[in-house]
């Protein structure tokens, strides 16, 4: 088959190209340069998933029902498993095949397993391309299981959109099981196996390592519950994986258009439970411009995009005393939606005047604490 062949056959997602694909830059044959420039400009559409962890974590188990999670929705699969090279014989069991022997018939999901061959952070020295090359063969999610040899698994962060830490209650110290380099790359974590005694235990000490130090997206990865073995918590998974994925978006789009374009700085970003969005503030001069993303579909802000989309949702007032404005603006008439004032991002008294009393303009009014 001529490379024009292989690369046509490629980009229709036949299997056996994209094997004999990803089996030539593995091994560096000739023409795998010229392969790897003509696959990189139709790369860019796939969600990559890192999923890592410690040995004997469930991680082949939760990719596996991941997998199928994703494929039941309609979605094509690329998974590449990466297994450790013997410092010996310098062979490779891969065995996540037989792991996952009935995912791997189906159409829509295409399996490789790649020996590290010596190389240290948890992948293989051609998982980047092989990643490119089942992107640009169409799948829709490409899953990528590292090694799980520890802390220094942290290469993955380079090739995911979104990595997964997995961790399992009852495996000795879990201080020393989820520290160092392998918490700073978590998007995701999931503590597998959660049926098991000491789940509560892992949860509470991981939640207290994540609110030592913020993330300078100010991203706060969420913590998944799952039972892999019996398809319980898959999709709160995907769930947190697209959650993720959705932020760096908004995180690219209008904030970085803010911050790069214009040189504003994001100083603070925060989550308003009580309105369910997420703030981005960006200051301008005295004032400052706060970016708005609704955290879920019955957020204020979510009906507001659905009506109008996006723009200028209201415009904020400092005041002295809130509830003296209120009480006037109320004994003159004007229509409130808050006659109360409520906490806001910051920890701010705010409250909102009704559009009708302020010719169409959703008025807030805010009052800073010291």
């Amino acid at each position: 088959m001529s490379d024009p062949d292989l690369l046509a056959k490629l980009f229709q997602g036949d299997p056996r190209s994209i094997a004999r694909s990803i089996t030539k830059v593995e091994s560096g044959s000739e023409g795998a340069a010229e392969l790897m420039k003509a696959v990189f400009p139709r790369t860019g559409n796939a969600i990559v998933i890192g999923i890592t962890g410690a040995p004997g974590a469930g991680k082949s188990s939760l990719v596996d029902k991941l997998a199928l999670y994703y494929k039941d929705q309609g979605e094509k699969v690329g998974i590449v498993c990466i297994d450790p090279s013997s410092p010996f014989s310098g062979g490779a069991i891969l065995g996540d095949r037989i792991r996952m022997a009935t995912l791997g018939m189906d159409k829509n999901v295409f399996i490789r397993s790649m020996a590290t061959r010596g190389n240290l952070g948890g992948l293989s020295r051609a998982t980047v391309d092989a990643v490119s090359i089942l992107d640009a063969a169409g799948f829709d999610k490409v899953i990528v299981e590292t090694v799980g040899v520890g802390q220094d698994e942290v290469e993955i962060v380079k090739t995911a959109d979104v990595s997964v830490v997995v961790l399992v209650p009852g495996m000795g110290d879990d201080i020393q099981a989820i520290k160092a380099g392998i918490m700073e790359i978590g998007d995701v974590f999931v503590i597998n196996k959660a049926d098991r005694e000491g789940v509560i235990r892992t949860q509470k000490e991981l939640e207290a390592l994540l609110g030592l130090a913020h993330r300078p997206d100010m991203w706060m990865p969420p913590i998944v519950r799952t039972v892999a073995t019996e398809s319980k918590g898959i999709e709160d998974l995907s769930a947190a994986i697209t959650s993720y994925f959705d932020f760096q978006k908004a995180e690219t789009g209008a904030l970085k258009f803010w911050s790069d374009a214009l040189g504003l700085e994001n100083v603070h970003t925060e989550i308003v439970e009580d309105q369910k969005v997420r703030v981005a503030m960006l200051p301008i001069g005295e004032s400052r411009i706060e970016l708005l993303e609704p955290t879920s579909e019955d957020s204020p802000i979510s009906k507001f995009l659905e009506k109008r989309g996006g723009g200028i949702h209201h415009i904020a007032v400092e005041v002295d005393d809130i509830t003296a404005s209120l009480a006037k603006l109320k004994s003159q008439g004007m229509r409130l939606i808050d006659e109360e004032p409520r906490i806001g991002a910051e920890g701010c008294l705010v409250a909102f005047v009704h559009p009708a009393a302020t010719n169409g303009v959703l008025l807030e009014l805010v009052q800073t604490n010291d």
